[in-house]
């Protein structure tokens, strides 16, 4: 009645009503979101590992092709001759060859950690909700959006277990100006490892990116972490490297599991080689 009745009490009550009900909305709102949060997670996850599958169509290796890949990248390269015309002087001439540069086929597989530890001295585990049912398989690498996680050591059908890079396995890396490799030492921190053993002459400082350099199961130019201390080590005339790591352990939720198809075929091919050093003679 006061609100019909009287203008300026009635703005008043119905203000106040909607004060009321847009805090009721949010509130619930709020509760609705949180208990979306995973579906939102998942749903975000898939969207980029579709937009990583993607990029690893023109991601990079160190292979080129005279012939046209299935998605082509190429690479001009200029090449000067110099021959002698019919009057004995030297003519040169620069041309460019187009070279085709094949990618290797990565893709990304997302997955949910259910399991992580990072307090053994020794080898810390990780396990995901994913199998050999989803394409798992042992000696795949593992990474997330931020840098390194590890690699996978044993598969089931719906799960997996990681050896991360908290164990005494080590990682090939480089440094920001491209020298290398060097190999990460884990000492127990979850935080960080360290590179050992870099010539005093290789330039580097804090803050300085290191990334992986391809040579092991990880795809090339990984993130690893930065260069958060350097000391000099002057028994040997090199410096010791403490780089943190850009990966959160200790609040790792979601991953990507990296498979490479022409993996069998550089096991298979190397293989070989291992093969052909057994069979081979002895000098005795």
């Amino acid at each position: 009645m006061i609100s019909k009745s009287h203008n300026m009490q009635g703005n008043d009550i119905v203000n106040s009503s909607n004060a009321m009900t847009g805090y009721i909305y949010k509130k619930q709102n709020d509760v609705v979101y949180y208990f979306q949060l995973k579906r939102l997670n998942d749903s975000l996850m898939m969207e980029n590992a579709m937009l990583r599958n993607k990029m690893a169509a023109t991601g990079d290796i160190d292979t080129f092709k005279s012939t046209v890949a299935v998605i082509p990248v190429t690479k001009k390269d200029t090449v000067t001759t110099s021959a002698k015309d019919s009057t004995g002087a030297i003519k040169i001439t620069t041309s460019e060859k187009i070279t085709v540069v094949k990618y290797a086929s990565y893709y990304y597989i997302p997955a949910r950690v259910i399991n992580n530890s990072i307090s053994s001295d020794r080898q810390n585990f990780i396990t995901i909700n994913r199998g050999s049912e989803d394409g798992i398989r042992k000696e795949m690498a593992v990474v997330t959006g931020n840098g390194i996680v590890g690699r996978v050591e044993n598969v089931s059908e719906h799960y997996a277990t990681i050896v991360s890079v908290l164990s005494g396995r080590k990682t090939s890396a480089k440094l920001a100006d491209g020298s290398g490799p060097y190999f990460p030492i884990w000492q127990g921190s979850p935080d960080y490892v360290t590179i050992e053993s870099v010539p005093l002459y290789v330039k580097n400082k804090r803050g300085d990116s290191v990334y992986t350099t391809g040579y092991s199961y990880f795809p090339e130019n990984i993130l690893i972490g930065t260069i958060a201390k350097i000391d000099t080590i002057k028994k040997t005339d090199s410096k010791s490297l403490k780089v943190r790591l850009s990966t959160n352990f200790r609040n790792l939720q979601y991953v990507y599991v990296v498979g490479d198809k022409l993996h069998e075929e550089k096991m298979k091919l190397e293989a070989r080689n291992t093969d052909s050093t057994n069979k081979r003679p002895s000098n005795k």
